[in-house]
């Protein structure tokens, strides 16, 4: 086991807690409200046993992270959250508890599901309203009285969730990731009318629940606890990497070449009457500096394809992050692409969008054979590029932006 520190947002040091083998898959376990990273010991050593790798941290103003004098608004602890993210070399699965599951939905939801493998949301309420959700916060007040609590009292007061939940609402359609609610069967947290209305608009979720926990089911029902979370681990980030062997299943093959992680291109031309196509690719590489050549690999059942494939000149258009909705656009069938994208004729006739990150127009230089698609290599006759603009990633079959560390 290790110890080391983190910055969190506006400098906040963070104490975190690493055990486990490093290379194995990652799991960061997000404590709630009250609670510390040492109330999850016993969860992050079944984890480790089973092979994970555990990554545990104190929020600001709990246990052995610092106690600003005044930093506990909600942004604060979401973006502390992210700079643990941030600091990870690996995506890993969230377990977050309460408070913590707030801070990960959020942190997911509004920022990019990329930034983790999996979400496993324990005993997490849709808000803070409800008779149970008013008790909880009731007893954190009587407990911070005592003055013998291993956290800051002051962020009672400092932490407004007044809107917590209409944000948890928002951000909740954009989990496109493997997500697990865990709630204990006695508890009232996280039922009722809003729960069920945040738990709807989660893609895919998965609800279980542990059976005679009242709110903290993982300390109340360690054992279930464990099974019912290592059974979702084992099923939807499993250990064993996936593997493909030829003849096998082609979505398996799929996925590892999407490991590699690509810019979008548009690829347009003039048809026969002089009308622009084009389709959205990702299949696009540099082949030459001398002479200067590139290519596009463009699929045999495309609409497009005969024009692409007869075409003496054509362009590619490299996209940047705010043409997401036009590579939708052009990814798509029955709609007029270019009715609603901005796009001029090149100084070589092919038709160019304007506003992309750069453009390439390019004579027909070679033309292969490759499978169930083909391979178009043009040479570049002109290229045009815009250096202030970032560029729309795709990666594991989702759009993503640049991360700047």
């Amino acid at each position: 086991m290790t110890s080391v520190s983190v910055k969190g947002y506006g400098g906040v040091r963070l104490a975190v807690e690493l055990r486990g083998a490093e290379d194995a898959p990652p799991v960061l376990i997000v404590h709630g409200a009250g609670q510390t990273r040492a109330d999850w010991h016993d969860v992050a050593e079944a984890l480790e046993m089973a092979g994970r790798r555990v990554i545990s941290f104190d929020l600001r103003g709990h246990g052995q992270s610092e106690w600003p004098t005044n930093g506990y608004a909600l942004d604060q602890f979401v973006e502390d959250l992210k700079a643990v993210l941030a600091w990870l070399d690996a995506r890993p699965v969230i377990v977050a508890a309460t408070l913590g599951g707030w801070l990960a939905m959020l942190a997911l939801g509004e920022e990019g599901a990329h930034l983790a493998a999996g979400l496993v949301l324990v005993d997490t309420p849709p808000g803070t309203q409800g008779e149970r959700a008013t008790s909880v916060g009731e007893a954190l007040r009587r407990a911070a009285g005592s003055g013998t609590v291993p956290w800051d009292a002051a962020l009672l007061d400092q932490l407004d969730t007044s809107v917590v939940h209409e944000r948890l609402l928002a951000a909740a359609p954009k989990l496109m990731l493997p997500v697990l609610s865990l709630n204990g069967s006695k508890s009232q947290l996280a039922e009722g009318p809003l729960a069920d209305d945040m738990l709807a608009a989660i893609p895919g979720v998965e609800t279980a629940e542990v059976v005679g926990a009242v709110h903290s089911s993982a300390s109340e029902r360690l054992e279930t606890f464990n099974s019912v979370l290592l059974d979702f681990l084992e099923r939807r980030c499993p250990l064993t990497p996936p593997e493909y062997r030829e003849g096998s299943d082609a979505r398996t093959f799929r996925d590892a070449l999407g490991c590699f992680a690509t810019g979008v291109t548009i690829v347009t031309a003039m048809d026969a009457d002089g009308l622009p196509v084009g389709l959205t690719a990702n299949s696009f590489t540099s082949v030459s500096l001398d002479p200067p050549l590139l290519l596009v690999c463009i699929a045999n059942n495309a609409g497009t394809r005969p024009v692409l494939e007869s075409a003496e000149r054509f362009a590619v258009n490299v996209l940047q992050i705010g043409q997401q909705p036009t590579s939708n656009r052009f990814a798509g069938r029955g709609e007029d692409r270019f009715a609603s994208t901005p796009w001029q004729v090149g100084e070589f006739g092919t038709p160019v969008l304007t506003g992309s990150l750069a453009s390439f127009e390019c004579s027909r230089d070679a033309l292969h054979d490759g499978g169930d698609h083909i391979i178009l290599v043009g040479r570049v006759m002109k290229a045009m590029f815009e250096p202030r603009r970032d560029p729309l990633l795709y990666f594991r079959g989702k759009y993503r932006r640049l991360h700047f560390a």
